[in-house]
């Protein structure tokens, strides 16, 4: 599509935002309102699968965790999703600058993405593609106003992995949409056979192996088709010991794993529902403060503390309330995700997560 494109009379195309494994997505403009709006339209080949019903499915969800569908228009043979424009980066781009995601955070994100999903599987629909890359995080580093995105083609999505099962193993797909998903798909999506339809539990297993590699930097399962044989041999990664090496992030990384173990139950109907999830949460104990990024500019005590620049006042940090493998350094000018509290006579960091 090109730029100045304007589609059924009101959404003239910005520009391109994406191509997923089969939808590309451009950002478009509503002439009619004046707001910016993400306009998907299937890939070639997949103009036959039932994108209208997934466009009229999604439009049910409303939840400020999920992307709203907006409108669905067929117009000189194509299909166009009109979805509500997230500005920002996917999960999966933003949690590369962090390497692992201490408790705080990850409980927070785990929090925001339980509800969306639990939204949805209200409204009767099931995402089956959860992933960091259908997720949309704001600017900065803040992770706290997250959308799901792509509730829009979840039927379409049924069919791809339902027409890639006819063989009885769905693993054995090139589709670049199913090899995405691997590492985050349940098992009875894996190895569904024809005429199964996997219900909402598949989400709730998406849901752990995504928060298992947002909290470890490590996919559980590995990816591709290794995914698929660890998932079928349950030959799991094991949590890091870094987790719960410091004493101050125990108890809540502790919590979390329990949670994500549920999540993560070979058997669907072990696993917690996303209201359960919702509940879960709610009642952990959690730091749900502002989260700002800054450099380490001065480590003091042999290096067992030091201060973090933000433009302003410096923050005080101790080593102790850094968390995962990577260390702050000033010799590297390290860069440092964190939340501040008052203090006298420099405000105190915590907690403390080295970033790129």
């Amino acid at each position: 599509m090109r730029v100045d494109q304007v589609i059924s009379s009101r959404y003239r195309i910005k520009g391109t935002i994406g191509s997923g494994g089969m939808q590309d997505v451009y950002l478009a403009e509503d002439q009619l309102l004046g707001v910016d709006v993400a306009l998907k339209t299937p890939q070639p080949g997949q103009q036959n699968k039932r994108f209208s019903q997934s466009a009229i499915i999604a439009a049910k969800v409303n939840h400020h965790n999920v992307a709203k569908t907006l409108d669905y228009i067929e117009e000189d043979g194509r299909l166009y999703l009109i979805e509500e424009y997230v500005p920002g980066e996917t999960l999966d781009s933003k949690l590369a600058r962090f390497g692992a995601v201490d408790p705080h955070l990850s409980a927070r994100v785990f929090h925001h993405l339980s509800k969306g999903v639990a939204a949805s599987h209200h409204a009767g629909v099931v995402h089956r593609d959860l992933k960091p890359s259908n997720v949309i995080a704001e600017p900065g580093v803040n992770l706290h106003h997250l959308k799901i995105t792509d509730f829009g083609i979840a039927t379409l999505t049924a069919e791809v992995f339902a027409d890639a099962a006819k063989d009885g193993d769905l693993t054995r797909s090139t589709s670049g949409t199913i090899r995405g998903a691997l590492p985050f798909m349940a098992p009875e999506m894996m190895f569904r056979a024809p005429g199964d339809h996997p219900g909402p539990e598949a989400d709730i297993w998406s849901l752990g192996a995504m928060m298992f590699k947002i909290m470890t930097v490590i996919y559980p399962f590995g990816v591709y088709l290794q995914a698929a044989v660890n998932v079928q041999t349950r030959n799991r990664a094991p949590w890091p010991a870094f987790m719960t090496s410091n004493a101050q992030y125990q108890p809540l990384a502790l919590e979390l794993q329990s949670i994500v173990e549920a999540c993560l139950s070979y058997a669907p109907d072990d696993r917690p529902t996303a209201d359960d999830l919702v509940q879960q949460i709610s009642g952990v104990c959690y730091i749900n403060v502002h989260r700002s990024e800054g450099e380490i500019n001065n480590l003091i005590q042999n290096g067992y503390s030091g201060f973090i620049d933000e433009g302003g006042a410096p923050v005080f940090f101790s080593m102790e309330s850094v968390y995962g493998e990577r260390r702050p350094s000033v010799r590297t000018n390290s860069r440092v995700c964190y939340s501040k509290f008052p203090g006298s006579p420099r405000h105190r960091g915590h907690p403390i997560v080295v970033i790129d």
